[in-house]
């Protein structure tokens, strides 16, 4: 089943400096944090914060590429989690034909809102989500890294909600 999500905020993660953007369920509440990268979490504020550049960046040229082709996205997708690594999917249509593409997260995301598209996140991804299937070892192993994943560990997913763009 597919749970429809909204951008509840991007942050940082301090261990590793990494941006996380949390997605929550609007039937429940829940949160997920998926770690994306830096450009992609800038594409994805400058589209939230409506920020119009000079120049397009890529997830912009995307959008004015397939616009011309007269093709537009109808969701986005979060559909599986393995080995630490969020999937999903873009899905089109056009006049032709419907087709929908891989993607990382944070490309679908990103693009997403360019189209005024619904994110949606599947329950599997989910349940893989809160089963401990992120596991992530801290890089710095000093007292100072120690605390900082020990106060990680703690979160709750609640917790990410509160921190907003």
């Amino acid at each position: 089943m597919l749970h429809r999500v909204s951008i509840a905020g991007l942050t940082m993660d301090p261990a590793s400096n990494t941006p996380i953007i949390i997605l929550k369920s609007e039937e429940d509440g829940q949160s997920i944090p998926i770690w994306i990268g830096l450009l992609e979490a800038t594409s994805i504020a400058s589209s939230m914060q409506n920020i119009k550049l000079d120049r397009p960046m890529t997830h912009d040229l995307f959008k004015n590429f397939t616009s011309m082709l007269d093709i537009d996205v109808s969701k986005v997708e979060v559909c599986d989690l393995k080995d630490n690594t969020f999937y999903a999917r873009i899905y089109f249509i056009s006049k032709e034909k419907n087709f929908s593409m891989d993607a990382r997260p944070s490309d679908a995301i990103a693009i997403a809102l360019r189209f005024n598209a619904p994110i949606y996140i599947d329950d599997e991804v989910i349940a893989k989500s809160k089963h401990g299937d992120l596991k992530a070892e801290a890089v710095d192993k000093s007292e100072e890294g120690k605390k900082w994943a020990e106060y990680l560990e703690q979160l709750s997913s609640e917790d990410f909600g509160k921190y907003k763009i």
